[in-house]
């Protein structure tokens, strides 16, 4: 069975530098912790990442997957589904922008995850938030650390 979880951050960014963020994949190793290798499968008409194979720690080991990403919400939404996985059956996901009033851009996660391996409940979900909570905090230190910089 398939655990979902949302968590939201506001960023001190505008909507388009978090979808830029989001949308280059091919960088998360360089700031998403978890995330070890990143490879592009293909690519869309607009030359955008559409099949990614990502290699991950989890669990205390390390998981394959790959994932399928979705650009019709562009530039307020960037959606994916998984293909397929190791240790995971499902693992689809969006990320929301929506620009605040008074600046900054409100990220919504969204994270629906079905492990192959049993797990009681409670364990699945305090994972699954750990996972949302940092990759919004890691996704807003890079926004706001390329905005300053």
């Amino acid at each position: 069975m398939a655990e979902q979880a949302v968590q939201r951050m506001v960023v001190s960014a505008d909507p388009e530098a978090c979808f830029a963020v989001v949308a280059d994949v091919e960088r998360y190793p360089a700031w998403v912790a978890d995330v070890k290798a990143v490879q592009v499968e293909s690519r869309d008409e607009a030359g955008r990442p559409a099949v990614v194979a990502f290699r991950a720690a989890a669990f205390g080991r390390s998981t394959s997957y790959r994932l399928r990403y979705d650009y019709s919400g562009a530039p307020e939404r960037l959606a994916w589904s998984q293909l397929d996985g190791d240790l995971t059956s499902r693992m689809d996901g969006s990320y929301t922008f929506r620009p605040l009033p008074e600046g900054g851009t409100e990220v919504t996660y969204s994270l629906e995850v079905a492990l192959r391996v049993p797990l009681p409940g409670f364990i699945k979900r305090r994972a699954q938030s750990r996972i949302v909570h940092a990759a919004l905090a890691e996704l807003k230190s890079r926004v706001e650390s390329q905005i300053t910089a």
